[in-house]
């Protein structure tokens, strides 16, 4: 049993467990305490001191977030002196913060925004510092936009870069009021080692990190009456979508995200999950094939393990950090690049469409996926596969700017022709998902059976633990695949780009040994990505990951080979897997880049 401690908060009795924090005996306690550098998800730092609270007896405020409770304390949490200390941080912060907040597109959804309106900072009784210092604004990431006049320096984004992500794009420098968020040499972000995973974006408290975003060029596209505006939507955005919205998080609403779709004005709304099945069978073929190369044919510029290939913040990462393993990455496209390639050749085809008048969007909860769509090998439709990626927040600016009311919607259906998938395809939204399909298929095609876990629900490599193994023995294998019978397949998944560290650095020291690997970058993988609502917390992406096993476990079809729209797609247009159509428009090859 945990020991117990005695406190009083406010002149009321509370025991708690040892060791906790004022901040979290208050929230126990029903009381909210103001924070701003503050994150569930992050290392205390204490250092905005927005948290203050008076503990009776000591002559200084206390940050809350920082200090330890001990027994017999007494705790004020909204004494004058309190209050007023609160105050005047808040206003201190005002004073170095550009606050045009109608303007900023935070507004609405800014924590300093939030704090001001509560604490009522009518007026400002500090000098106003932002017109006399010179603030850069940078612009040229497709990805993420960084604007110094809005940082309060808080260094959750700091933090969250070197906690969460290994990646350390982000630094503060110099001291003082001179004191900033900055990168290696103050290069733009576009240059430095950054995923573009939008996980600063996530944590930033104002809108000093945004996604950069593309709202206005799509409303052009919808009203260009000689333009097809075709629509894909990611697995995760429909598990995320609701919170924008006024839902709870883990409501699952994609029969409502298609409704309004339709309403926005897009000429077909269709499914990114349709070319995350294809994304398996593929990916799932290729597997299988360097599995045989590597026992059979003992073909050494065959390289395992193999890794997924869908997370683009994985793979910049991996092109920075671990270049030399390269050849382990899949060469499958990611399912939105998948998708554009295809909008513009298979579904030109068959709407009997001109490939240069389809405007291609893709709904993702990732920034990183914005990079990843302007990179120039993602081509091979012969124009740009996907031509504008909102993130699920954008989304739900179109939504409310076209004043639909989400809540009222009558759900819908995508539409066919690359709208059908499985629920294999549901589960790439959460991390472990993109494993756990590739398993589903794999194993039934080497030997003819379901996977040997009940209700096909491959839990071992579902979870919250960064880092997680599986292994699947084959026992009695189909003829073709009679060399693999008795192979253990070792697999293991990661998600935060700290844990693909530790997990690449235990392959290339010889210590781990798997056949497949899945990485994800984002905590939680997609539904836990970048472009996803905030707040985000360990709680909202555990509700979100709920929802999307549950979405799974609803659907008729639940392995990504049994989809009727990917036979019919092989059937008419690519005809096998890893043939020569497949391999010209779904698979690609990745660039070494440097580390600075």
């Amino acid at each position: 049993m945990s020991k117990k401690v005695n406190i009083t908060i406010n002149g009321y009795p509370v025991e708690i467990k040892a060791g906790e924090t004022i901040l979290e005996a208050a929230e126990s306690e029903g009381i909210k305490i103001p924070t701003l550098c503050y994150h569930k998800d992050l290392c205390v730092a204490g250092n905005c001191r927005v948290c203050v609270v008076e503990v009776v007896g000591q002559k200084r405020l206390s940050a809350a977030c920082a200090t330890p409770c001990e027994d017999g304390m007494e705790i004020l949490t909204n004494s004058l002196k309190v209050r007023n200390s609160r105050k005047q941080i808040i206003e201190l912060l005002l004073a170095e913060h550009n606050a045009d907040c109608t303007k900023c597109y935070r507004n609405g959804n800014c924590e300093l925004q939030t704090l001001a309106s509560e604490y009522k900072i009518m007026t400002q009784e500090f000098i106003e510092l932002v017109p006399l210092k010179k603030f850069s604004i940078d612009m040229y990431s497709p990805s993420i936009m960084k604007d110094d006049s809005k940082c309060i320096r808080c260094q959750r984004c700091v933090r969250t870069c070197a906690e969460l992500q290994g990646v350390n794009a982000l630094t503060v420098a110099h001291k003082g009021d001179q004191m900033k968020i900055t990168t290696f040499f103050e290069k733009a972000m576009r240059d430095v080692v950054c995923t573009n995973c939008g996980q600063c974006v996530n944590h930033c408290p104002t809108g000093a990190l945004v996604e950069k975003n593309y709202i206005e060029e799509v409303w052009e596209a919808i009203a260009n009456p000689n333009l097809h505006v075709i629509v894909q939507t990611a697995p995760a955005v429909r598990v995320g979508l609701g919170e924008e919205l006024g839902m709870e998080p883990g409501e699952s609403v994609t029969g409502k995200m298609v409704a309004a779709l339709k309403r926005l004005g897009f000429d077909s709304v269709l499914d990114t999950d349709f070319t995350a099945d294809l994304t398996i069978i593929e990916e799932g073929t290729e597997l299988l094939t360097r599995l045989k190369k590597v026992l059979v044919d003992k073909d050494e510029t065959v390289k395992l393990p193999m890794a997924t290939s869908c997370s683009p913040g994985w793979i910049k990462y991996v092109e920075h950090m671990y270049p030399e393993y390269l050849k382990h990455l899949s060469t499958c496209k990611s399912p939105q690049q998948m998708f554009g390639a295809l909008a513009k050749t298979y579904y030109a085809k068959a709407r009997n469409l001109e490939p240069d008048k389809i405007v291609s969007v893709s709904i993702m909860p990732c920034t990183a996926k914005k990079y990843e769509a302007y990179r120039p090998e993602m081509h091979d439709s012969g124009y740009r596969d996907v031509d504008y990626v909102l993130t699920t927040r954008e989304l739900a600016i179109l939504i409310k700017q076209a004043g639909l009311d989400f809540k009222k919607l009558e759900p819908a259906k995508f539409d066919r022709l690359m709208g059908e998938s499985t629920g294999a395809a549901v589960i790439f939204g959460a991390t472990g998902g993109v494993m756990e399909a590739a398993l589903r298929t794999a194993y039934e095609i080497v030997t003819g059976r379901d996977v040997p876990f009940e209700n096909l629900d491959i839990t071992p490599v579902r979870g919250i633990d960064g880092v997680r193994e599986a292994s699947v023995k084959i026992e009695n294998p189909v003829e073709e695949w009679a060399f693999l019978d008795g192979v253990e397949l070792k697999c293991a998944v990661a998600h935060g780009l700290i844990n693909a560290k530790s997990v690449m650095d235990a392959v290339k020291s010889g210590e781990a040994n798997y056949h497949f690997i899945e990485f994800m970058a984002c905590p939680g993988g997609c539904l836990g990505g970048g472009g996803q609502p905030i707040p985000t917390n360990a709680e909202i992406r555990q509700k979100r990951a709920e929802a999307i096993y549950a979405e799974d476990r609803g659907l008729p079809i639940r392995k990504s080979h049994e989809n009727p729209e990917i036979h019919k797609l092989y059937k008419d247009f690519l005809k096998e897997p890893l043939g020569e159509v497949s391999h010209h428009l779904l698979h690609t090859k990745y660039t070494k880049r440097e580390r600075y």
